[in-house]
């Protein structure tokens, strides 16, 4: 299965941390490529008002406005490669880390997270494997997912109505046949945020407020 890792080509620590992500892939047997995100330069109102993706969920005291829905519509183009190749990929996003052989031949339904929670408390599972969604209500980050096209197709039809950051987005509400994957073969290494603002970064795992930069 092909994966690709979101990255900011123009930024040098998200690029680094993007070949960090694809060589720990290619250590667990996967191909993986940087795909390019969209950043706030790229003008991203214009770009969801295209598409016909709402935006005012995007502002927030979490996360800086622009950066959030560049952010989304980085996956949301994703989404759509996977619509008009008719494969199932991987989307990781710069910040995670391969840390376990990844189920590629796992039989999910539509999207399955498998990455470990990077902010706030969470659930764990009792059960091996392919799970309904079980840590958060919602996507424990966005950062390491597997979607099938079937799946991505929900998620562009919902991006018209319900669009908001990607991990709440993802939300099993909305989407009551989201799956993930325990254990967790995917983790996020971290110490800088090209997306959340300061109060959105205070409940990162990783956080500690000397060391991590908002970039």
């Amino acid at each position: 299965m092909k994966s690709y890792v979101i990255t900011i080509l123009d930024n040098e620590r998200s690029k680094a941390a993007a070949q960090r992500c694809i060589r720990s892939a290619n250590s667990h047997g996967l191909t993986c490529d940087m795909h390019p995100a969209i950043t706030p330069k790229d003008d991203p109102e214009s770009i969801a008002s295209d598409l016909g993706i709402p935006t005012d969920k995007f502002q927030n005291q979490y996360s800086r406005y622009l950066n959030c829905l560049s952010a989304f519509l980085s996956h949301h183009d994703l989404w759509m490669y996977c619509c008009a190749t008719d494969e199932p990929l991987i989307i990781f996003e710069h910040d995670a880390v391969v840390v376990g052989e990844v189920p590629v031949n796992a039989p999910f339904n539509r999207v399955m997270n498998i990455g470990k929670p990077s902010y706030g408390n969470y659930n764990v599972s009792m059960s091996l494997g392919i799970n309904p969604l079980f840590s958060k209500a919602y996507f424990p980050g966005a950062h390491a997912y597997m979607v099938k096209p079937r799946g991505a197709e929900k998620l562009i039809e919902a991006a018209k109505i319900i669009a908001a950051p990607t991990d709440v987005f993802l939300h099993k509400t909305s989407f009551p046949w989201l799956e993930e994957f325990y254990p967790w073969p995917v983790e996020v290494i971290d110490n800088f945020t090209t997306i959340q603002a300061e109060r959105g970064c205070q409940a990162k795992h990783g956080y500690v407020k000397e060391k991590y930069q908002i970039v």
